[in-house]
């Protein structure tokens, strides 16, 4: 979104700051989500024992089926009371219980910076409130900005080390305006995750998804190291459904392309065309590739976000 420079007449809005007062999780929803999930469509292999009942199987206390002995089998699997009533070799198959790496990755380009409530604060508060769902189910939990600032971010488990997430979340800031190395684009930012990464996982792209070059190439690394991709797509009423009139002079606060135009009903029925087309393609793209889509207006509260948006659409459970 613009900023706006409006003629001598009009006021100019002020810019919401997105350090708005309050904590970024309130301990009545910390109550809530600790009884919530996280969704994988695709089966991982953890690297430490978690509380996740996988889909493979494997060795702990809960019985999942028999499957025929072959040479090579542990011995100690073998259902002996079985042998005896078949005559015939069976081991017992359980339940294994793996932990899943999961990915926030925060798009802090200037753009997000825009909005009451504010969309990179909502942003925050979702990758929060995400990887505190990740940490009560013991998942390794990494949230991070995109760009340079994701490189210090601290990977968590436990709920114990909710305070390290929250401290990182604290310290990030939009990128500068008009500053051409501050502001990351989507794919140099997904380009440096995925470089630095080694991991699979589930991984969640909160955005505005307003990038000049397209959001297109970002999500094509993403699926190429075969993550279980979901993106919301953060957007404040403002943007959705823009309070302006008059005279007005667009700044592009990314890269400082100006334009003068004269907003009247006519301008604003076309861009909210031009919006819905291209919320639209963002979607068919999305779920052309096994993309789960999720539109987050930053006036829904984020409980509502968490337990009815997300939870309907099978991000968590």
């Amino acid at each position: 979104m613009s900023n706006v420079t409006p003629t001598a007449d009009e006021s100019q809005p002020t810019s919401p700051s997105v350090d708005e007062a309050g904590p970024l999780l309130s301990p009545a929803l910390l109550q809530r989500l600790e009884r919530l999930e996280l969704v994988s469509r695709k089966i991982f292999r953890g690297r430490m024992k978690g509380e996740r009942i996988s889909r493979r199987k494997g060795q702990s206390v809960e019985f999942a089926d028999f499957r025929n002995y072959v040479p090579g089998d542990d011995l100690r699997l073998i259902d002996w009371n079985l042998y005896a009533r078949l005559d015939q070799l069976f081991l017992k198959l359980f339940q294994e219980e793996e932990d899943l790496h999961f990915y926030a990755l925060i798009d802090t380009s200037a753009s997000m910076n825009f909005g009451t409530p504010n969309q990179l604060r909502v942003a925050k508060q979702l990758a929060a409130a995400l990887g505190y769902v990740g940490l009560c189910r013991g998942d390794r939990v990494s949230v991070q900005a995109l760009g340079p600032n994701g490189r210090n971010a601290p990977v968590v488990r436990s709920r114990a080390a909710l305070w390290k997430l929250l401290k990182y979340l604290d310290g990030l800031q939009p990128a500068a305006n008009q500053d051409p190395d501050a502001n990351v684009s989507l794919h140099d930012g997904v380009k440096d995750f995925v470089l630095r990464g080694t991991s699979t996982g589930v991984v969640v792209l909160i955005t505005d998804l307003m990038d000049k070059a397209g959001y297109e190439s970002a999500l094509r690394m993403l699926i190429g190291r075969q993550m279980d991709v979901f993106v919301l797509q953060v957007l404040s009423q403002e943007e959705l459904d823009p309070p302006l009139r008059g005279d007005r002079r667009l700044i592009d606060v990314e890269d400082g392309d100006a334009a003068e135009i004269t907003v009247n009903q006519h301008v604003i029925d076309r861009y909210q065309e031009t919006l819905k087309s291209f919320l639209h393609q963002a979607r068919q793209y999305c779920a052309q590739r096994s993309i789960m889509h999720v539109l987050v207006p930053t006036d829904t509260p984020i409980e509502t976000v968490m337990t009815k948006y997300l939870r309907s659409r099978g991000v968590v459970r």
